[in-house]
């Protein structure tokens, strides 16, 4: 299951929640409910922003060589070459 970082609009808290893509969350109170947080103080309606993360995953399909590369392994980037990811 993919991992996202969520900011709480109202207290500027980020936070990182695991659940399916498919999911649409919006208010604190979809996050508290995914994540099992307690809603505390802050409103329920309070806006959530999902927030621009890298992901690991690469595609096989648009690399050249189907392995992933050392970056994306662990290893590193290796010289000071950009892959793009």
């Amino acid at each position: 299951m993919p991992t996202y970082d969520y900011r709480c609009e109202t207290t500027g808290d980020v936070f990182e929640v695991k659940h399916p893509m498919a999911l649409k969350l919006s208010t604190w109170a979809d996050l508290c409910d995914v994540a099992g947080f307690n809603q505390g103080t802050t409103p329920p309606d309070a806006p959530i922003t999902k927030l621009l993360t890298t992901g690991g995953v690469v595609s096989s399909r648009s690399l050249k060589n189907p392995e992933a590369p050392p970056c994306m392994s662990g290893g590193g980037c290796p010289g000071k070459q950009s892959c793009g990811i």
